[in-house]
């Protein structure tokens, strides 16, 4: 019987099948009654654009911070609410199997916690992986080769460097300073440069319109005056968001860097000859693979699909218990 992968995130969660793909990508945010808060009322996206304009009596909320559950019980209306959105009724009384991705910096505690939340949600026989590892599987590298690989993952709640080589981790650092300090470092710029109170959802669609925008086009950010209170209209250039984000993108990369201190002399010209492979929603912004050549002195390459190979990777172990054996929980 099938099962799924699911790349279980702080900004979205992924949820792939055999033979089927991607079947789910959504926020991983959950709109809930302030009188029952472990229903969903909504998931996703419907519960997404919530954010900031929440009604009375209902709470937006995210079951994941730095790509970890802080709720036992969040966690698992969350996961319930997207498992009745890709099966039949049929399917949820079959209790499929499940393989999971979790930060390659999570604790054991950590990692408990999310198989109790899984099993309580109904999947029967779940196993984690970590992330880097399935994301470097999504993207078509095998981790049980005897060759060195070095995955950079900037997520929403967790920034990792990963190396790792015919199963075995070489290296590895975690950051929790990611997508989510980006977004509050643009919300920041913008209140204190510009005096424009914007909400969350601006800052973060802010972020992305910045790697879909062309050189020279402006971005106009809709706000408040945090002087009149007055609606006001900012036009920022791409280059001035890309400053606006550069000490804490240079954090993230000061922090990651660190991993060089234990990376074996010989691996070094595996990763030359294939390159950095850097995956995650944070890769996608404009100028981070150049800065992250210019801070490890390797080639830097975007996975195909950095917000899937995920999701995608997990999947495929599914059916190759040999990775899960050496890579996984």
């Amino acid at each position: 019987m099938g099962g799924f992968g699911i790349d279980l995130g702080t900004a979205n969660t992924v949820v792939g099948a055999p033979e089927r793909g991607i079947i789910l990508n959504e926020p991983s945010v959950m709109l809930t009654r302030r009188t029952d808060p472990y229903r969903a009322v909504l998931v996703g996206s419907q519960a997404r654009e919530l954010i900031g304009r929440t009604p009375a009596g209902y709470e937006t909320v995210r079951p994941m911070r730095d790509g970890v559950i802080i709720d036992l019980e969040l966690a698992r209306a969350f996961i319930v609410a997207i498992i009745r959105s890709v099966t039949s009724r049929w399917e949820r009384v079959l209790r499929r199997r499940a393989v999971i991705a979790v930060p390659a910096g999570a604790t054991s505690l950590e990692r408990r916690a999310l198989l109790e939340v899984a099993h309580e949600a109904g999947l029967r026989k779940v196993a984690l992986i970590l992330e880097p590892v399935a994301g470097a599987l999504g993207s078509g590298i095998n981790p049980l080769e005897p060759r060195a690989h070095l995955v950079v993952d900037l997520g929403g709640g967790t920034a990792e460097i990963t190396g790792f080589c015919f199963g075995g981790i070489l290296t590895h650092r975690s950051c929790r300073v990611a997508g989510d300090e980006l977004t509050n470092a643009l919300y920041q710029y913008l209140r204190v440069e510009h005096q424009l109170v914007v909400g969350e959802l601006t800052a973060e669609d802010l972020k992305v319109r910045m790697h879909e925008t062309g050189d020279d086009q402006p971005l106009v950010v809709e706000g408040r005056d945090a002087a009149s209170g007055r609606a006001r209209l900012v036009t920022l250039g791409t280059d001035e968001v890309v400053d606006a984000l550069r000490p804490t993108t240079m954090e993230i990369v000061h922090t990651l860097t660190a991993c060089l201190e234990d990376l074996p002399a010989q691996a070094v010209g595996d990763v030359m000859s294939e390159g950095l492979l850097a995956m995650g929603g944070g890769s996608m912004l404009r100028g981070f693979t150049h800065l992250l050549e210019e801070s490890f002195g390797f080639p830097v390459k975007t996975a195909e699909r950095p917000l899937t190979c995920v999701a995608e990777g997990a999947t495929k172990c599914l059916d190759n218990p040999d990775v899960l054996a050496v890579y996984g929980d």
